[in-house]
């Protein structure tokens, strides 16, 4: 569809640009709406707040593919917001992550990443985390580039090599995922300017981290590293949570609604349910 298309071309422009931006960490329409709203010019959907917030399960790849995809639908109808979704390990091999690309691209997404990391946790892992082998990662990446029918659609090569192994295993991963065809690589669990620079001096194609030191996170400096997009977490949802903590506990306890604190006026509520719209349409149809 056109405005996907639309959408991956403001996400492509986003990585091959001069800038990094922080993208906003969405979970459902109502957020996307906001950070479309508040001009933010990417929205970032990750595993770990899908998970919770559709199946209210922490993230252990308990969520399914489909569920994945439809959550991803819902918020881009909400929106016109390119979304940059966490595909996690393509829920399987590289077949799986073919089928992966094919549900998210109808889902309308606008990039997606691939991760190295062995999920999910095997029997006797105890939850430590470990990497698949670069070989493996490779063939996911170059299946999910493959498998994709809209060239704008980014590919990202995800890895958390920098903060697993060391830095030379990330750079030889980097430079592998790009050798396969990513549009960009995700770096996960950087230390230090050093850590990035050291791969930043290795590849080409944009980059997006996460997961970084908050001491790293100096805009202009990651910028001139080639850093084109800098998660920040994903607090919106952890605040929302506590919000309806908060209000649900104080009602219980016999505060009286006209007293709750931190309620969103009538005005708001107007705008992100679109509700000139609706009147409009009300009036145009009905």
């Amino acid at each position: 569809m056109s405005r996907w298309t639309d959408r991956r071309q403001r996400f492509r422009a986003v990585l091959s640009g001069k800038d990094c931006v922080h993208p906003a960490s969405v979970f459902d329409p109502v957020s996307a709406r906001i950070a479309e709203d508040l001009g933010f010019e990417i929205g970032m959907l990750a595993g770990s707040v899908a998970s919770m917030a559709v199946l209210g399960a922490p993230d252990l790849i308990v969520l399914t593919l489909t569920e994945f995809a439809d959550q991803a639908h819902r918020i881009g109808r909400a929106a016109n917001l390119p979304l940059l979704v966490d595909a996690d390990h393509g829920y399987g091999n590289a077949l799986n992550v073919m089928r992966t690309v094919e549900e998210l691209e109808n889902a309308g997404v606008a990039g997606l990443s691939i991760e190295d990391t062995a999920l999910p946790t095997a029997h006797g892992a105890a939850g430590k985390p470990s990497l698949t082998s670069i070989e493996e990662g490779v063939g996911k990446i170059r299946a999910a580039v493959e498998a994709r029918a809209d060239a704008n659609l980014v590919i990202a090569g995800r890895t958390s090599a920098p903060g697993l192994t060391d830095i030379a295993d990330a750079v030889a991963r980097a430079k592998a995922y790009q050798a396969a065809g990513a549009d960009a690589l995700f770096l996960v669990g950087l230390r230090s300017r050093d850590d990035l620079d050291a791969i930043a001096g290795e590849v080409t194609p944009p980059l997006i981290i996460g997961g970084v030191d908050p001491e790293m996170i100096e805009r202009p400096y990651l910028a001139s590293r080639g850093v084109r997009v800098c998660l920040q977490g994903h607090h919106p949802f952890a605040a929302a949570v506590q919000a309806i903590q908060d209000t649900m506990a104080a009602l219980r306890d016999g505060t009286p609604p006209a007293k709750l604190a931190n309620i969103a006026e009538k005005d708001l509520m107007g705008r992100i349910t679109r509700r000139e719209d609706y009147a409009r349409w009300t009036d145009a149809f009905l």
